[in-house]
């Protein structure tokens, strides 16, 4: 799978100029953790809610991680849990071959795809009905009685 399967679109971006408190505010309203720190279209930072918490009005620009790891849309899901996890960050912003923001990708968004299910396709061929109990299951005993 690919990170534009699954990637959140419309990520939200703020200037470095935008004072913390404001940044902050946004982020409460808005139910996210992370913004992406531009400068024009040109990716400057990541900025987290922890960052901000008692920073007033200082710009974002200070208090950013500044040249963030970046992932592109055609990246694996394999090699973003890998980066996320090899750095101990949360969140990857996805640009694309011109360097816009086209998403992000974060730690929540790997845990509900892992919780979805989501797994390689299985050929047709490999596939089996295996009914509703699946394979070499016993039937389950309703009573605690043995028969």
């Amino acid at each position: 799978m690919r990170v534009h399967e699954f990637m959140t679109r419309g990520v939200e971006t703020v200037e470095e100029r935008v004072p913390a408190a404001d940044a902050l505010e946004r982020m409460r309203r808005e139910r996210i953790h992370h913004l992406v720190v531009v400068r024009g279209r040109e990716v400057r930072g990541v900025l987290s809610d922890r960052d901000l918490l008692g920073a007033g009005v200082r710009p974002v620009g200070e208090l950013m991680t500044e040249d963030p790891v970046t992932a592109t849309p055609d990246d694996t899901v394999r090699q973003v849990a890998n980066v996320l996890r090899g750095r101990r960050i949360n969140c990857l912003p996805v640009v694309d071959a011109q360097g816009r923001v086209v998403g992000m990708v974060t730690t929540t968004d790997l845990l509900e795809l892992i919780g979805r299910g989501a797994e390689k396709p299985v050929a047709e061929s490999k596939r089996r009905d295996l009914g509703r109990r699946g394979p070499r299951q016993k039937p389950v005993r309703r009573s605690g009685r043995r028969r």
